[in-house]
């Protein structure tokens, strides 16, 4: 089989390093009302500067209808996080400095900045996902454990959602070689919380931790798509082994089609409700694995070639300074509940990429549109 030469890194040197200053900017940014990690990186590439962007915040809210500006997260209350953080062994980390995950820095959604806890060294080699069902089968608890272990011993680090069944089955067989858990919640805030002490067993063996929220952040229903983002976003390809219909693992194989990883389904009896989701991701067109050497084979090539900006929105787009009354009323008027293309918008409005970008974010930071995958829009 296959195997990584010496201690591989996934990633180019890093080159930022943030001041404590940008690092408080920042927070306060992606921690105000209605910013999320695709506006933050629109604001940052607009304006210049977290700084820059904070000072607009209230004037395009305004300008997008907000009957009050949102609220901005102050300097004191970032600060405060900070230190909470660190007391807690967390280091709060950007895209490119070291310790950030280069291929989770690819993506167009990619955390402003990632809450690390553990061995940053980790945090920067190759890794494969592996995922599957919470209430997985003896097989495929055993050949998920089978898995991790031959990825480890390659040379890869494994990652996963800390969850039941499979995700902690590809965990507690990979201590040894290098594991990932992403959580939902804060550091603080372990789910399931069972699952305790195998983080600590990971931190303790040179793994590491990841998460966007802020301590104290009990995981809600929607934070783990969130999460599946990051799992996907991190590696190089992943893994579902067991998968039922509508399940979180399929969620994640998805997010990972969309942000150009390689997706992998364990094959499964047809009369396993379980494995309905992996079979249908084999006929869509996954990698079928059976051993180890299948996942390594595909992600050899990919390791090869020199990471890739983001597909999305260019970041040299400029936006309109004021986009005329006619059309964001022209723009309003293609918007409503079902999701449509940004692309969509700018045909069928005749209005330019730059002003739909700058009305639609706007809107956004008055609470009053919804960022989809695949560049997908809708009002709320």
């Amino acid at each position: 089989m296959l195997s990584l030469q010496g201690d591989a890194v996934d990633a180019i040197n890093p080159s930022v390093e943030l001041t404590e200053a940008e690092r408080i900017e920042r927070l306060r940014l992606i921690r105000s009302d209605n910013v999320g990690p695709r506006t933050f990186r629109s604001l940052v590439d607009h304006f210049g500067s977290a700084r820059a962007a904070l000072e607009r915040l209230p004037d395009l809210a305004r300008r997008g209808g907000a009957a009050r500006s949102g609220r901005i997260y102050s300097a004191d209350e970032a600060k405060a996080e900070l230190a909470a953080s660190r007391k807690f062994g967390i280091a709060w980390r950007a895209p490119g400095e070291d310790g950030y995950p280069a291929r989770l820095a690819m993506i167009d959604d990619a955390p402003p900045l990632l809450a690390v806890r553990g061995d940053t060294k980790t945090l920067m080699r190759p890794m494969i996902a592996i995922v599957g069902s919470r209430n997985a089968s003896g097989a495929g608890l055993k050949f998920a454990g089978v898995l991790a272990q031959e990825l480890g011993e390659a040379g890869f680090v494994v990652i996963s959602g800390l969850a039941r069944g499979v995700d902690q089955a590809a965990h507690r067989t990979s201590v040894g070689s290098g594991t990932i858990a992403v959580l939902a919640g804060g550091h603080d805030c372990i789910y399931p919380p069972e699952h305790g002490d195998l983080l600590a067993a990971i931190l303790d063996h040179s793994g590491a931790a990841i998460s966007e929220m802020p301590l104290g952040h009990e995981p809600r229903a929607r934070d783990f798509p969130r999460r599946n983002r990051l799992i996907s976003g991190a590696s190089l390809g992943v893994v579902v082994v067991e998968a039922a219909h509508r399940s979180g693992s399929l969620i994640t194989a998805r997010m990972a089609a969309e942000q150009g990883r390689e997706v992998f389904a364990v094959p499964g009896s047809p009369l396993d409700p379980r494995a309905a989701g992996a079979n249908d991701l084999i006929k869509q067109g996954a990698t079928l694995v059976t051993e180890a050497a299948d996942i390594i084979n595909a992600v050899q090539p990919i390791m090869e070639r020199p990471l890739m900006h983001p597909a999305g929105e260019p970041d040299s787009e400029p936006f309109e300074s004021d986009p005329q009354g006619h059309d964001r009323d022209q723009i309003t008027g293609l918007l409503g509940p079902a999701p449509v293309t940004i692309d969509d918008l700018v045909r069928m409005s005749g209005a330019s990429p730059a002003i739909v970008r700058t009305v639609l974010l706007e809107f956004e930071l008055a609470g009053k549109l919804e960022r989809h995958g695949g560049g997908l829009v809708s009002l709320l």
